[in-house]
């Protein structure tokens, strides 16, 4: 076998293929016995047919598929001895291929089309993009410990409902008479009065006591996400939904708050030795501004991307791009079509593979499965308690043998690997581009997330 290549192109080549009889004729012969001692043929006994007439049979259809075996391993092992770092994969020439004749056997000649992978030469200096970094202030910090408060607080079930409360109880749909109306919704719900739209709803239930029945409207108490939940219908129904109806109370449970006190600080903070308010609360800034971070970080990434490839000017195969992407489409993708959403839709997302393969060169910015491993142990860790005679180490070796099964299936982890691979390109991004960083307000970011 003789492989060779010549470029037609700037970026694209042209491979040719030579396949010698010699290549293949053994494993055809061998094939070729092995269909003899299996074939059924009338007239003759198992295994007994003259090989003459299996070779008419088979061997044309034999010669195809080892030909075609060959040649699919011999091009790709080819493309990684030469190191060729090539775009998409190659397609078959089918103007110089013609129509193979496997009949007559003897030697065939092949032709491939392929187009190398651009080099991108990136220059971090025209990055300007800023880092931004969001001021904690301290009614978030109030916000936050309210809510870790009432998390790790305690549940009573008073017998008359308070501002502020859980209620739970049976919903039924009236009709504009005030009678429940025939075919309407009626189930068990329960909300919270103090995520009610409007406060005087809320008053409505404040006093009464299980059994008491309450009418109001769900429309102008709920938002439609909410009214789909609490009166379990799907989303277009809770928008259209306008019924007063009649809730007869069950219950009713409130929160009573966990103590500012050392306690609370060791469960929230454990290990760190808070021994006062004022630590605690630093701390819960500290925590708040992790969080943002995370967001500040994807943002950064964004920017970044959108500026690579705003500058990116390197050229492109695009008739060959164009032929190998409707070659693996569907049948909707018509030529036509391809060329008017080449620009907005194909290109970006071909200029991006070329950057990102250019990225991993400078670092890997890609998850290995070890990192994904561990990230999901973390997260297991977390929330995880030592089971009764194991230590430290035992419990390591069980949450490294579920995060591995976990991870064994990709499609289960796939908001994890997103998000080592936005880390992994914002440490690349971070260290190249040296931004500065610029602190401004959660509504700003906000504005500035949403234009993004």
């Amino acid at each position: 076998m003789n492989i060779t290549r010549e470029k037609t192109g700037e970026l694209d080549l042209c491979i040719k293929m030579e396949i010698a009889e010699s290549d293949y004729a053994e494993k055809v012969a061998k094939q070729l016995k092995e269909y003899r001692q299996k074939a059924t043929v009338p007239g003759f006994r198992k295994g007994m047919a003259p090989m003459g007439l299996i070779q008419r049979m088979y061997k044309s259809a034999l010669t195809a598929d080892v030909v075609q075996n060959l040649m699919g391993e011999s091009l790709y092992k080819y493309i990684d001895d030469e190191k060729l770092d090539i775009m998409g994969s190659p397609l078959a020439n089918d103007e110089k291929n013609g129509t193979p004749d496997f009949n007559k056997g003897g030697d065939y000649t092949f032709w491939f089309d392929a187009a190398l992978m651009p080099e991108v030469k990136i220059d971090w200096e025209k990055i300007d993009t800023k880092l931004c970094a969001i001021k904690v202030t301290a009614k978030e910090i109030d916000t936050q410990v309210n809510e870790i408060a009432q998390r790790f607080g305690k549940f009573e079930a008073p017998e008359v409902v308070g501002e502020g409360d859980f209620v739970y109880g049976k919903i039924v749909e009236l009709a504009k008479d005030g009678s429940e109306k025939e075919g309407g919704v009626s189930t068990f719900t329960s909300f919270n009065l103090s995520t009610l739209k409007d406060p005087e709803m809320a008053s409505l239930f404040v006093g009464h006591k299980a059994e008491d029945k309450i009418v109001f409207n769900p429309a102008k108490a709920f938002a439609a996400a909410e009214i789909e939940r609490a009166l379990r219908i799907d989303a277009a129904a809770a928008k259209k939904f306008k019924s007063d109806v009649e809730f007869t109370l069950s219950g009713c449970s409130h929160v009573i708050p966990a103590e500012m006190n050392e306690e609370l600080f060791e469960k929230v903070f454990p290990g760190e030795g808070i021994k006062d308010t004022a630590a605690f609360r630093k701390a819960v800034g500290r925590q708040i501004e992790e969080a943002n971070n995370e967001q500040c970080h994807i943002l950064y990434v964004n920017q970044v991307r959108k500026q690579l490839l705003d500058n990116f000017d390197s050229p492109m195969p695009e008739a060959f791009l164009k032929r190998w992407i409707l070659s693996r489409s569907e049948k909707d993708l018509t030529a036509e079509k391809l060329d008017e959403e080449w620009n907005d839709k194909y290109l970006p997302s071909l200029k991006w593979e070329i950057l990102d393969a250019t990225l991993n060169k400078i670092q890997s910015i890609e998850p290995t499965q070890n990192e994904i491993v561990d990230e999901i142990k973390s997260i297991l860790k977390r929330n995880d308690i030592l089971q009764e005679g194991e230590d430290e180490k035992k419990q390591d070796e069980r949450l490294e043998q579920s995060a591995r099964s976990i991870a064994a299936d990709r499609a289960n982890v796939q908001q994890i690997v997103d998000r080592l691979y936005v880390n992994k390109t914002f440490d690349l991004f971070k260290a190249q581009a040296k931004p500065e960083t610029e602190k401004i307000s959660a509504k700003e970011f906000g504005e500035r997330a949403k234009k993004d």
